[in-house]
Order: C-alpha cells, then sequence, then structure tokens
C-alpha cells in the first residue's frame, strides 16, 4: 500500500491520498486483532478496500487481488491447520487417560 502511495501522489490530489494513508494505517493496526474472529472481518474489509484502491492506482486491482487471493489461503490453511492441531490434542489427552 505504501508504494501505491507513491504512485498515486503525483497524479491525484489530497483526498486519494488520505484515503490511501488511512487503508495502510488500517493494515498496520489490524494485525493486533488477529487472534479474534473481529480481526478476520477487518481485514477481509481492508483486502476489499486494497482492491477498490484501483480506482486510484490500477496496479492495484491486480495487486489487491493478489493479496487478497494469499488472505484467502491463510484462512483456509490455518482452519485446517488448527482442526489439525485440535485433532492431536485431543489424542493426546486421549492417550494421557488411558495411561
Amino acid at each position: 500500500m505504501g508504494f501505491a502511495l507513491l504512485l498515486a501522489k503525483d497524479n491525484h490530489g489530497a483526498t486519494a491520498l488520505w484515503i490511501g494513508g488511512i487503508i495502510a494505517l488500517a493494515c498496520l493496526l489490524t494485525v493486533g486483532t488477529m487472534k479474534s474472529i473481529r480481526g478476520w472481518i477487518i481485514g477481509s474489509a481492508v483486502q476489499i478496500a486494497l482492491i477498490a484502491y484501483g480506482v486510484v492506482v490500477p496496479l492495484m486491482y491486480f495487486m489487491g487481488t493478489l493479496f487478497a487471493g494469499l488472505w484467502v489461503t491463510a484462512y483456509v490453511v490455518g482452519r485446517k491447520g488448527e482442526a489439525i492441531r485440535a485433532a492431536f490434542l485431543r489424542d493426546q489427552a486421549e492417550n494421557e487417560e488411558k495411561s
């Protein structure tokens, strides 16, 4: 997002830069909320905003979609990893009870 702001600064007004700055700040602040479902919802909204910033910097249509794909991949892989971890911990607890 920072690089998109650098591209936008020469050809667009202050409003476009402020919106880009807010999106960039939201990217940074969302990191702290990722342990709750609220963080994933806010993060998804930020991904949509990144794609929408393509109105200002057309390359952001591509980059925003690329990062949104990574976002979805992280969500899917994370859920699978958590399911595997939960099954492992459940099996470990069952084995300890049998011992």
